[in-house]
C-alpha cells in the first residue's frame, strides 16, 4: 500500500476498528467503561494518521519505544526476508539472526560485556537480571528507587517504585530508596551537588540498615523515564557504582526506555552528566523498546563477563519460549544497522541540543504552568505546576485538557501524572519539532 493510499480517509473502517476494540479488548492500566482509545490507521516516520485522514505528530513514540520511527523500510524488509527463511526456532538451537543481533548489541556496550540473554520485553529483562544477580551473589534483596518503573511481572513490578507496585507486591526481597530529584528534593538540597551527595548517603544508610550482606543488587533506570525523565546529577551513577562495589552488590542499569538513541547515546549511562562520558560500567544492562522499536517484541539482558562466566558450569535456571525469536532478531539487526548508517543516534543528540531543548525552555519562559524542563536527546519532560513558587503539581483536569488540545492540534502526547513527556522518535526532523512546539504553545495558551 502506498503512503498516499494509506492516508486516504476510511471512516467506516475506523468505526469498525473502534467497535471491535471496545467490544472485545481488555486494556491495560485502565478502568474499562469510559475508555475512548485513539485508533490509528497508519504511520510513517514521526507521523500517524487516523481513519478520517487526520495526521498527528507522534510525540509519544507510542510507549517511548518507536526510536527508529514508524514503518522504517529497512526494518520491515528484514522482517519479511527472515519470514521467508525461518519464522521460529526453539531457544536451545543456534540462530544466525540471534547471533548477529547479540554481536551488534555488544558492540555498543562496554568492553567487559560478553553475552546477551534475550527476552520478550523489558519486564522479563529486569526479571532475569534480578535472577542473575541473586544467583551470582547468593543474596536476596534488591534495592530500587521509589521514582521508577521496571515492568509488570513479579520481581519487576515489586522493584517498581510508583503506585502500580502496591496492588502487585507478591515478590520477596525488595527495598526502595529515594534517588536524586532536585526540583522536588527529599533531602532539603539546594544544589545538584548537595542532592547527589545526600541521595548517595541515604542509599548507603539504607544498605547498612537492611544488612549489607543481604543486598544482591542495586537496580536503577539510568534516567528514570516514566517517573519524569529524571536526569541524574553529575557523580550519581558513579556513586552507585562505588557503593555497589563497597558492599559486594551488583549494579543493574535499566536501559529499557532510555537506551538505543533516546538520549543521543547508544546507552543513556554513556552520556556525559558532568563527570566524564563512559565513566560508569554496570554489571548488567537491561534493554527492550528502542532496540528494534517494538516492530517484533524483544528485550534482553547484556551480561558482563563476570556474570556470564558464573554460569559456564552452573545451569542458569531461566528461559523463555520466544527468547531470541528470529523475526525479532532480524528487526534488531536491521534497526541497529540503520541507526548506525543513517546516524540516527547523532540526529537525536542534535535535535535535543539545537531544537527541542531550546524550544522547550522558550515555552517555559512564556508559560508559568511549566515549572521545570529537563531532558536529553529526544527524552524530555515538562513538570507542570499551578504555582511556580510552591511547585504545586497541576491536577488531572489540567492534564486532560492539555491532552485534548494537543490531539486537536495534531499531536499525539505522552502524559504521566502532572507532566507532559516530549519523546518523539529519534528520526524526528527540525521542521517537525518546530511544528510540535507551535502545537504545544497553542495548547498551553488555551489551557492557561
Amino acid at each position: 500500500m502506498s503512503t498516499e493510499s494509506a492516508r486516504s480517509a476510511n471512516p467506516a473502517e475506523g468505526k469498525l476498528a473502534y467497535e471491535l476494540d471496545r467490544g472485545n479488548v481488555f486494556h491495560s492500566w485502565s478502568a474499562q467503561r469510559k475508555l475512548n482509545p485513539f485508533i490509528p490507521a497508519g504511520a510513517l516516520g514521526s507521523v500517524m494518521w487516523d481513519y478520517d485522514g487526520k495526521e498527528y505528530l507522534d510525540f509519544s513514540s507510542q510507549l517511548v519505544n518507536m526510536n527508529i520511527g514508524h514503518q522504517h523500510p529497512k526494518v520491515i524488509a528484514a522482517i519479511k526476508a527472515q519470514a521467508d527463511v525461518l519464522t521460529m526456532i526453539a531457544p536451545a538451537h543456534g540462530s544466525l539472526a540471534r547471533g548477529e543481533a547479540a554481536k551488534r548489541i555488544l558492540s555498543h556496550a562496554p568492553a567487559n560485556f560478553s553475552k546477551v540473554f534475550f527476552t520478550n520485553g523489558g519486564a522479563d529483562a529486569n526479571e532475569n537480571a534480578i535472577r542473575m544477580a541473586r544467583l551470582v551473589t547468593g543474596r536476596d534483596k534488591v534495592l530500587s528507587q521509589y521514582r521508577s518503573y521496571h515492568g509488570n511481572t513479579g520481581a519487576a513490578i515489586a522493584s517498581t517504585g510508583d503506585w502500580r507496585r502496591v496492588p502487585n507486591e507478591y515478590s520477596r526481597g525488595h527495598v526502595h530508596f529515594f534517588g536524586p530529584f532536585l526540583y522536588r528534593s527529599e533531602f532539603w538540597a539546594t544544589t545538584p551537588e548537595e542532592e547527589c551527595e545526600r541521595a548517595l548517603h541515604s542509599l548507603e544508610r539504607t544498605i547498612q540498615a537492611e544488612g549489607a550482606n543481604s543486598i544482591a543488587a542495586i537496580l536503577v533506570e539510568s534516567i528514570p523515564g516514566t517517573a519524569g525523565v529524571l536526569v541524574p546529577p553529575a557523580g550519581y551513577l558513579a556513586g552507585l557504582r562505588a557503593i555497589a562495589d563497597k558492599y559486594g552488590a551488583l549494579l543493574i542499569l535499566d536501559e529499557v526506555m532510555a537506551g538505543f538513541g533516546r538520549t543521543g547515546e547508544w546507552f543513556a549511562f554513556q552520556a556525559d552528566y558532568g563527570d566524564g562520558a563512559n565513566s560508569v560500567v554496570p554489571d548488567l544492562i537491561t534493554f527492550a523498546k528502542g532496540v528494534n522499536s517494538g516492530y517484533v517484541p524483544a528485550g534482553g539482558v547484556v551480561l558482563s563477563r563476570r556474570v556470564a562466566e558464573a554460569f559456564d558450569d552452573e545451569v542458569f535456571p531461566g528461559g523463555l519460549t520466544y527468547s531470541g525469536h528470529p523475526l525479532a532478531m532480524a528487526a534488531i539487526v536491521a534497526t541497529l544497522d540503520a541507526m548506525k548508517d543513517e546516524k540516527i543516534v547523532e540526529n537525536a543528540a542534535m535535535i535535543g541540543r539545537d531544537h527541542l531543548g531550546p524550544g522547550l525552555r522558550s515555552l517555559q519562559e512564556k508559560h508559568p504552568i511549566i515549572g521545570e524542563v529537563r531532558g536529553l536527546g529526544v527524552f524530555w519532560a515538562l513538570d507542570l505546576v499551578s504555582d511556580r513558587k510552591s511547585r504545586t503539581p497541576v491536577g488531572a483536569d489540567v492534564i486532560n485538557k492539555l491532552k485534548a488540545e494537543l490531539m486537536a492540534g495534531g499531536l499525539l502526547p505522552f502524559t504521566s501524572e502532572n507532566r507532559i513527556h516530549v519523546v518523539p522518535p529519534c528520526v524526528v526532523t527540525p521542521d517537525e519539532v518546530g511544528r510540535a512546539l507551535e502545537i504545544y504553545d497553542a495548547a498551553f495558551s488555551a489551557v492557561s
